[in-house]
């Protein structure tokens, strides 16, 4: 790429951080706007990072930092409620050999990691500040400082109710899939070193992950309901009302589960943009254009890879047109379309009461396809 370039990058999630880093690292000027004074440096509990995923991190060169930072593991086990352990199945690799299968971290330690790397490229960030599109076929924005702008490339990633994705007339919308989860991260039970998962109880999956040697993140899925009439303060004890009836780790992590203020409650929406991603300079990625239930632990997974498609398809030609922008999607929407469909899938069957589905097969099946590289 010979000419110099300038991009605004909508969002500081990760698909915003890792296009920026890579961006930057191609000579690239970018400017990132993130609506939150605080760069969600603080928020959630935790996350599952597959193989495919590790792989972005160590290309973005943070995968050290991952690695010391987080807990790997490559196996889940499966439980009954009581805590008897019926199954343990080895994860497959999908970031290669070299990598772990996965690992479990703090996810605000994540997004600090990220955050430092972002300062350290040289782009510019600002803090507090949102864009409006003026112009998408010209790239021009209007910052929420009342500064106007022209760019190159406008990379929408902000987020799942992305204002950007329609204010560039593309209508698609979350939809919810009729669960919900509540998390909350909590010390590390001694002895308890991977993912478990246990079916079946008073809710559809009481499940953990290993975050440090420390820590853990906790979650119970159920059916998603009316948000308006659970008050925040009662978080903790609605959470502890699934859990306690689950054995094996759970008592002592039920234990932990105090505090409304560090529980999370979210309902699992589902949506993929068809068609395009784009519209004249202003393109989408990550959950600004696709999102699923975390059956699959692929939601962080699929945007980092968006960034690194993104970034190499930008950095490898001087043409930002029509055709690289199709290209983009056209290459990420046969690897994502069925991560969306297996995660839905896999909820509606529990949905459903569906004793005999092949979850297994269709796990394997997914995970199997993410091996290559996206």
């Amino acid at each position: 790429m010979s000419e110099a370039r300038t991009v605004l990058v909508i969002g500081g999630g990760a698909a915003g951080n890792a296009v920026t880093i890579l961006l930057r690292r191609a000579g690239v000027t970018v400017d990132l706007v993130e609506a939150k004074d605080d760069w969600n440096a603080t928020r959630g509990s935790g996350i599952t990072l597959q193989g495919n995923a590790l792989r972005v991190l160590r290309e973005l060169g943070v995968w050290e930092q991952v690695e010391a930072s987080g807990f790997g593991f490559g196996s889940v086990g499966i439980t009954a409620p009581d805590g008897t352990v019926l199954h343990v199945q080895d994860d497959l690799r999908t970031g290669g050999d070299d990598l772990p299968a996965s690992v479990g971290m703090r996810r605000p330690r994540l997004q600090q990691i990220l955050i430092d790397a972002v300062r350290a490229s040289g782009a510019t960030v600002r803090l507090g500040t949102t864009a409006e599109i003026l112009d998408p076929a010209g790239g021009r924005v209007r910052l929420s400082d009342g500064s106007e702008h022209h760019y190159d490339l406008v990379i929408a990633a902000d987020g799942l109710g992305s204002a950007t994705r329609a204010a560039i007339g593309i209508t698609a919308k979350p939809e919810p899939t009729g669960m919900a989860i509540w998390r909350i991260a909590a010390p590390r039970p001694a002895g308890l070193t991977r993912t478990d998962l246990a079916y079946g109880g008073p809710a559809y999956i009481a499940g953990y992950c290993p975050t440090s040697e420390d820590t853990i993140y906790a979650y119970v899925v159920e059916d998603n309901r009316d948000r308006a009439s659970i008050p925040p303060e009662s978080y903790a004890e609605e959470m502890r009302r699934l859990t306690r009836h689950y054995g094996g780790f759970w008592p002592e992590i039920t234990e932990h589960i105090t505090d409304s203020g560090k529980v999370n409650y979210t309902w699992f929406d589902r949506m993929l943009v068809e068609g395009s991603w784009h519209r004249g300079r202003v393109v989408l990625a990550g959950d600004a254009a696709h999102c699923c239930p975390p059956t699959l632990a692929q939601g962080a997974a699929l945007s980092l890879e968006d960034a690194w498609v993104l970034a190499q398809l930008l950095t490898g030609t001087d043409e930002w047109d029509d055709a690289l922008f199709q290209a983009y999607y056209d290459r990420r929407i046969g690897r994502v379309r069925p991560v969306v469909e297996a995660s839905v899938q896999i909820g509606r069957w529990q949905l459903d009461g569906v004793r005999d589905a092949d979850v297994p097969g269709l796990m394997g099946r997914t995970m199997t396809m993410l091996r290559e590289l996206p």
